[in-house]
């Protein structure tokens, strides 16, 4: 059984966490399983399922939103979550 070109080159969940604000429309195509022609397609009709910017003749994803539409959100580090449980388990000051 042979792979088509795109799922050869899916995206793991590190390499979506890993873009910067924005990537071309290829790149966003990749993350959801499209292909190029498919992507310039849905983003020339408007029905990209992540926001999409046109940047001159370019468009643009914004990564924030294809992960939000994907559903991948970046893990909370061991060190930050220590953080956060112990200020939050901290008593508050009350003013007289």
């Amino acid at each position: 059984m042979t792979q088509s070109a795109t799922e050869r080159h899916a995206m793991t969940r590190d390499e979506l966490l890993s873009l910067p604000a924005s990537v071309d429309i290829v790149t966003a195509g990749r993350a959801f399983g499209v292909g190029r022609t498919t992507a310039y397609s849905l983003a020339r009709s408007g029905e990209f399922p992540c926001q999409v910017i046109r940047a001159g003749r370019a468009y643009r994803a914004i990564t924030a939103d294809l992960l939000r539409v994907l559903h991948i959100a970046p893990e909370i580090s061991e060190a930050v979550a220590a953080v956060t449980a112990t200020a939050s388990s901290e008593p508050t000051a009350q003013t007289p």
